[in-house]
């Protein structure tokens, strides 16, 4: 049974990113959903996978991938590769940099927030391992928005 704690994380992790969409633009929301539900799909993913290998290892006795992984794969990923998209998008150099700063914030910084919050530590990864496997998605992120702005450009 997860804890109130771990609830209530989960239900901020998933509700404060969305809000945020609010102020992101009915442009930039068109622009960048199909990218955005893309990514969440890539990363429910890899997630049943770093589930598997049990690369983390989340403090609430029963494991259920829906309460401890789903959160993070439907919470912040489409509403932050949104924001970073139309942070940057255009600019591969500031892309990179920006998801340097949050991929590199999250596995440094917050997950050891978490750890000591008794919801998740890393298990079977060191932090820069952690890292690696959120960053690598932003490459395939911009690759799909540019994808799908190509094909956008030549159906017009």
């Amino acid at each position: 049974m997860a804890s109130k704690r771990h609830k209530l994380f989960n239900l901020s992790i998933i509700v404060i990113p969305w809000l945020s969409l609010l102020f992101i633009g009915k442009r930039s929301i068109k622009r960048f959903s199909l990218t955005g539900v893309f990514i969440v799909i890539f990363e429910i993913i890899n997630h049943l996978y770093g589930h598997k290998k049990k690369w983390w290892k989340f403090y609430d006795k029963r494991k259920s991938f829906i309460k401890d992984e789903l959160p993070f794969s439907i919470g912040p990923y489409m509403p932050l590769s949104m924001w970073l998209l139309k942070l940057s998008y255009g600019n591969f150099k500031k892309f990179i940099l920006l998801n340097v700063i949050s991929d590199g914030l999250f596995a440094f910084f917050f997950m050891d927030v978490l750890k000591r919050l008794k919801i998740i530590r890393l298990n079977r990864l060191s932090h820069f391992q952690f890292f690696i496997y959120l960053h690598y998605k932003a490459y395939i992120l911009y690759g799909v928005q540019f994808l799908i702005e190509k094909m956008k450009r030549s159906y017009y």
